[in-house]
């Protein structure tokens, strides 16, 4: 007679339930079903011991919900090989349909490519030309005039700007100054 050493993997579903997990209230540990009026614990959600406890200590009816692999065993929050695998087989899924879609938009690149080439073909015979006139019509640079004479330069040159407001003794404003530091 063997020995009974681990609740998690002799559990089985009595009597299933069809109540939402989603539709009761509560945590994502626990959660209240109206239905049948008792609190449902969701294995999948605590660690390995708190669930093994939870059985062993549990006394008359206990509601329970909880994800089992293929092989049969029991997934728990701290089951890593459990969520490794649904990690891997998502993976796969995954990479699969990318490469399945690469493939098929690839597939139709290359048969638009192609089907481009082929509808070029080369055509053959006389070429006909209209003559036409190639001259470039332009308007003639016009000629700077040139001013001929004698100069003359006078002696008083005016500056060829405002003088107005202007300085017109700046030594004198230089020895007032001066005169002004020295105080």
């Amino acid at each position: 007679m063997s020995k009974f050493t681990n609740p998690l993997s002799n559990i089985k579903i009595a009597s299933p339930c069809s109540q939402d997990w989603n539709a009761m209230i509560g945590t994502e540990r626990k959660r209240f079903c109206g239905e049948c009026k008792l609190n449902v614990y969701n294995l999948s959600g605590m660690s390995r011991n708190k669930a093994e406890n939870l059985l062993l200590n549990s006394e008359g009816r206990l509601c329970v919900r909880f994800f089992r692999r293929t092989d049969g065993t029991v997934l728990t929050k701290d089951c890593p090989v459990g969520w490794q695998a649904i990690k891997q087989r998502v993976s796969k899924t995954a990479t699969a349909f990318a490469s399945l879609i690469f493939a098929a938009l690839s597939g139709i690149g290359l048969s638009n490519y192609f089907a481009q080439s082929n509808k070029t073909t080369p055509l053959t015979g006389k070429i006909n030309v209209k003559n036409t006139d190639f001259t470039v019509k332009t308007q003639p640079i016009p000629q700077p005039e040139f001013d001929l004479g004698q100069i003359k330069i006078s002696d008083k040159i005016e500056p060829n700007y405002p003088t107005e407001g202007r300085i017109s003794n700046i030594e004198e404003v230089r020895g007032e100054i001066k005169n002004r530091r020295k105080r």
